[in-house]
């Protein structure tokens, strides 16, 4: 290894690559912080902390301007807000808070931006030392695809739920040789739990891979223990500043409560109680084990046996055709090329390139049994699998696909006879997730591929814009009806009522508003008048989801594209907006 490799601080390095990538993001992003609230569940996010921050209890979610009169109660946590309000109040101290409030957007991602480059930074160093550590850092200084969480403005929970990711990875994978690590491990997972769910096949990949171990190698106890008592520490402690004491009894799917912590619990406590034991033998170890797991399954299907079906097993069917089904993030990789070929192959480039990489790791006799790079290389595999169901997933294919990219990377340095500084980081430029983005693309579009449509949606940003929200004030409250994307941007920015938001949990906002939307005007008359609205809202050009073609043009949301105002609505002439506005006569 060069010389000049080993002189700076580690930490230095990290810090520095931090800085760059965080400077970058603020400088091509900050105009955009002051022009739209960038997606749907930040705009959300931010009214549920102002919510908090006016006055509703810790344990209150509940959004009475959401689906009134029923409202809706939000299984978001309560400790992204708890953030957030700090960094807000921090910004308080020398800036108006309009200014403070933009602060708080713009740096939130960013802060946890560091985490997740240091456990990434970890996770390669296990596999091939600081050398690849130091390439997996040029990775991530140049992973513009890997940002998409870390943009400023992006203050709903995704950002948090990588980091904690990667340091739950991070210490598991070192666990062989610290086995105090266990307690960062299982800590992290209880933390990304009650944050949220979209993280759990990674985290119950670390989880399996301690009992992998302690079956395997004796020398698996001590982190198995200290890994479990952790994670059932972390679970109950979570689970009480999370859920408020009258639901301490209901079971849910899609968050933390009692069916999934007492589940955690007891197979943690058993888990520890074996590693105490400590049975010298493999198969009573193996014994031990499956009985923990039994355990954990007969406790939770005790609870609710249909969150076997998954997070979304409490979901009403009917809101699945005609928008759950055609959430963008929730689309299969292989129905994305088929509309979107350009965009998918940025998607895949840089999971395809982890792929190669962890098969060439898997040829390698030194490190085909190593335990850090056999958990490495499976967590980026679940996540490559997870991307191709739904490419939500995209984002933890590229994080934890660094490490495993610039592990290999050293053997392709030792296979080009490349010995030099500049030699090295050359290549290493060409490895990164916006190399090979930017190059399948290039591919793709030489070959005749071309997105059918944007997936960007640009003809519907204008509809985003904090501005256009603006004109919606200058009229009295009501409730507004329109596309559930709007719903968020309207509690945000305005004093009006929604009554859908694309919220999984909101049922009868949803199909209702599709079916004010997609029926005849004259059908839809007498729905809208039912839910007791005042307005409908129109935006954009693209079209309900789950309406047939031929539907379309007779529907309300036709006959208002095409001009043809019912006689029950009143176009509300707004100024200043692409907002198009219909107050219900009478």
């Amino acid at each position: 290894m060069p010389a000049t490799l080993r002189q700076p601080p580690f930490a230095v390095l990290l810090l520095l690559v931090w800085l760059a990538a965080a400077s970058g993001l603020m400088l091509e992003n900050w105009a955009d912080t002051g022009r739209t609230l960038l997606d749907t569940d930040d705009a959300m996010r931010l009214t549920q902390m102002k919510a908090w921050l006016a006055g509703q209890g810790w344990f209150d979610l509940h959004q009475s301007r959401l689906q009134p009169p029923h409202g809706y109660d939000s299984h978001w946590s309560r400790l992204i807000d708890a953030g957030l309000a700090g960094l807000f109040f921090a910004f308080r101290i020398f800036a108006a808070p309009d200014f403070a409030e933009r602060l708080m957007r713009a740096i939130w991602p960013l802060l946890w931006l560091l985490p997740t480059m240091a456990g990434m930074a970890a996770i390669a160093w296990r596999l091939a030392g600081r050398e690849a550590a130091l390439v997996a850092l040029v990775l991530a200084l140049v992973g513009v695809p890997a940002y998409q969480q870390f943009t400023p403005g992006r203050i709903d929970h995704h950002n948090v739920q990588i980091a904690l990711t990667m340091l739950t990875v991070a210490a598991t994978v070192w666990s062989d040789r610290f086995p105090l690590a266990g307690f960062a491990a299982g800590f992290s997972t209880a933390a990304a739990l009650a944050i949220g769910y979209e993280a759990l096949p990674y985290l119950a990949a670390c989880g399996l891979a301690f009992v992998i171990r302690f079956v395997a190698d004796l020398k698996g106890t001590r982190a198995l223990r200290n890994y479990a008592l952790a994670l059932a520490a972390g679970s109950v402690a979570f689970f009480l500043v999370s859920v408020p004491p009258e639901h301490w009894t209901r079971p849910l799917c899609d968050a933390v409560a009692i069916n999934a912590v007492a589940a955690i619990v007891a197979g943690s406590l058993v888990l520890a109680g074996a590693a105490q034991i400590v049975p010298v033998r493999e198969q009573p170890r193996v014994g031990v084990v499956v009985f923990a797991g039994l355990v954990m399954l007969a406790v939770g299907i005790a609870f609710e046996p249909r969150c076997l079906k998954g997070p979304y097993a409490m979901v009403d069917p009917a809101v699945w055709p005609i928008w759950l089904s055609e959430v963008r993030e929730m689309q299969p990789l292989l129905r994305v090329f088929e509309i979107n070929p350009l965009t998918a192959t940025a998607i895949a480039a840089f999971p395809f390139a982890g792929v190669l990489a962890s098969i060439s790791l898997w040829h390698d006799q030194r490190t085909r049994n190593d335990y850090g790079t056999l958990v490495a290389r499976t967590v980026f595999l679940i996540a490559v699998l997870t991307t191709l169901l739904a490419i939500r997933a995209y984002s933890y294919a590229i994080w934890l696909g660094m490490p495993i990219v610039a592990a290999a990377a050293l053997k392709l340095f030792d296979l080009l006879k490349l010995r030099t500084l500049g030699g090295r980081a050359f290549a290493s430029l060409l490895l990164t997730p916006l190399a090979l983005s930017s190059g399948a693309i290039g591919v793709a579009s030489a070959a005749g591929f071309d997105d059918r449509d944007s997936f960007a949606r640009p003809a519907s940003r204008a509809c985003f814009e904090t501005a256009n929200y603006a004109a919606l004030s200058d009229i009295p409250p009501g409730l507004i009806v329109g596309d559930v994307s709007y719903g968020p941007f309207v509690l945000a920015l305005t004093h009006h009522r929604v009554l859908a938001a694309p919220y999984h949990r909101l049922t009868v906002g949803i199909t209702a508003t599709h079916h004010i939307l997609t029926s005849r005007p004259d059908i839809a008359e007498e729905m809208a008048r039912g839910v007791g609205a005042q307005y409908i809202l129109a935006c954009g050009l693209r079209p309900p989801d789950g309406i047939a073609a031929q539907d379309l043009a007779s529907s309300l949301w036709g006959q208002l594209q095409a001009g043809q105002v019912p006689e029950w609505l009143e176009p509300v002439q707004l100024r200043d907006t692409v907002l198009k506005v219909y107050r219900i006569r009478g």
